[in-house]
């Protein structure tokens, strides 16, 4: 499972978001973080563009 629906299953928290980036950084896997991480183009749009917590919010919405 991805950190996305992990976090919206209730599985873990959002800071986890941390051990996956470490996870992704030190593996082979050629896809692009957000992929790797389960976010949309948009999720990964306004975690750029704004910050962890705007990403953290947008992912509650979706609870």
């Amino acid at each position: 499972m991805t950190f996305k629906e992990k976090y919206l299953a209730g599985e873990i928290p959002f800071e986890e978001i941390d051990t996956y980036i470490t996870q992704w950084n030190n593996s082979d896997d050629e896809r692009r973080l957000a992929v790797f991480l389960g976010l949309s183009s948009e999720e990964e749009d306004i975690w750029i563009d704004d910050s962890d917590e705007a990403l953290k919010d947008l992912l509650d919405s979706q609870k």
